[in-house]
């Protein structure tokens, strides 16, 4: 059967490339099935609700600042080894419209575990609805996608394994969901330490989460306790903060709904 060649877009290769990177990392998952009812009352008294992303990801970030483990990366450079952080950096999956198709493209926020709920919210719709060129890591890495291939699979090696340089580059951990679809992932890929989802989350707050682990910084029991505690995190600290809400304190609308990748 006859049909077409489509050239690879300049998006297309940067997947391709954090794929060639991922492929290597022993990814081992670990999911919870929670119960996130008192965040769930404390989200839906507020009259602009904040973004689940948002409520997720300060969450993670909080039991990153208390987890060593998650603040980790296995690097090469100069020789096999760990490397620590002293603060986490969020890497966050968004699809956008750029040359005419829908492609995946990751924005990054520094030390989320400093930043409140509303901060962040702002963040993350900022890197949805600004123009692409306008944001800077969206525009790096396109402007990386257009270099030769062994240029740009050089730098990404750089990057990811020289410690002090893949977090300000890459971040600490990955965050991406499709519950806005009614859909989750279950097998993604990253090159980080750790990528986390979650699926549809349920009038009463059930919702399970899944935490996907490089083995060679961390153990399946690790995680486990991780995510229980993460459980206890969100129903916690982060339902506080939610409930603290003043009337004045708005929460951007499009943050709230609305798929990510």
């Amino acid at each position: 059967m006859r049909g077409r060649a489509l050239k690879l877009s300049p998006a297309r290769r940067l997947v391709g490339d954090l794929m060639r990177f991922s492929i290597g990392v022993p990814r081992v998952t670990v999911q919870r099935q929670m119960n996130l009812g008192a965040l769930q009352k404390a989200r839906m008294a507020q009259q602009s609700k904040p973004s689940w992303m948002a409520l997720f990801l300060k969450g993670y970030a909080l039991l990153s600042k208390e987890t060593p483990e998650f603040r980790r990366a296995y690097v090469k450079f100069p020789r096999p080894q760990l490397y620590e952080y002293p603060g986490s950096v969020a890497s966050v999956a968004h699809e956008r419209e750029h040359d005419g198709e829908r492609v995946v493209l990751l924005s990054t926020i520094k030390t989320p575990e400093r930043r409140s709920i509303t901060e962040l919210g702002e963040l993350i719709q900022a890197a949805r609805s600004r123009p692409v060129q306008e944001i800077k890591e969206f525009r790096r890495a396109l402007k990386l996608a257009r270099a030769p291939a062994p240029i740009r699979w050089l730098l990404m090696w750089l990057g990811l394994n020289i410690g002090r340089q893949r977090a300000r580059h890459f971040g600490t951990f990955q965050l991406s969901v499709y519950s806005g679809l009614g859909a989750e992932s279950l097998n993604p890929l990253t090159p980080l330490t750790t990528i986390f989802n979650y699926g549809p989350i349920g009038e009463d707050g059930s919702v399970i989460v899944r935490i996907h682990y490089d083995h060679r910084v961390m153990d399946g029991a690790n995680v486990a306790r991780a995510l229980e505690r993460f459980e206890k995190i969100l129903n916690g600290e982060i339902a506080d903060e939610v409930a603290g809400f003043s009337g004045s304190e708005t929460i951007p609308a499009a943050a709230a709904s609305g798929p990510a990748a």
